[in-house]
């Protein structure tokens, strides 16, 4: 039986750019992009803006990641999503059906992280972390 108290546990930790800013990240369609960040990402929209262009602010745990019709290129930008919990994360989006790719560990700065790679239907890359415990 599952531990109901470590599914409740925040799973969403933090965002990172990987170019300028996780509110501001380019999309072509506001509609779509919301419905699919809830159903996939599980994250809630909290605000809608018109200008300076159409975005949404979507959020899950204490983290925020927005979207917006600004012109630029998705296939060249996304973020790195620290969670608290990578397995969970890995298995959460894969039974909403988003394929996950590149399950491996990386190393940066002495420290490992097991991780995971997520492109959304708008072209978004989403690097999926999580530190490892070293003894």
């Amino acid at each position: 039986m599952e531990d109901s108290s470590a599914t409740s546990e925040q799973l969403f930790v933090a965002a990172f750019p990987f170019t300028d800013d996780v509110l501001n990240l380019p999309v072509k369609d506001i509609e779509q992009t919301a419905e699919w960040y809830s159903g996939a990402f599980g994250l809630n929209e909290i605000e809608r803006r018109e200008s300076p262009h159409p975005a949404v602010i979507m959020q899950r745990d204490d983290v925020r990641l927005g979207f917006a019709i600004n012109g630029g290129d998705a296939s060249q930008d996304g973020a790195a999503i620290l969670v608290s919990d990578i397995q969970r994360a890995r298995d959460e989006l894969e039974a909403k059906g988003v394929k996950t790719g590149n399950w491996r560990l990386d190393e940066r700065d002495g420290k490992k992280f097991q991780v995971f790679f997520v492109v959304a239907p708008d072209g978004l890359c989403y690097y999926f972390h999580q530190p490892i415990e070293q003894v």
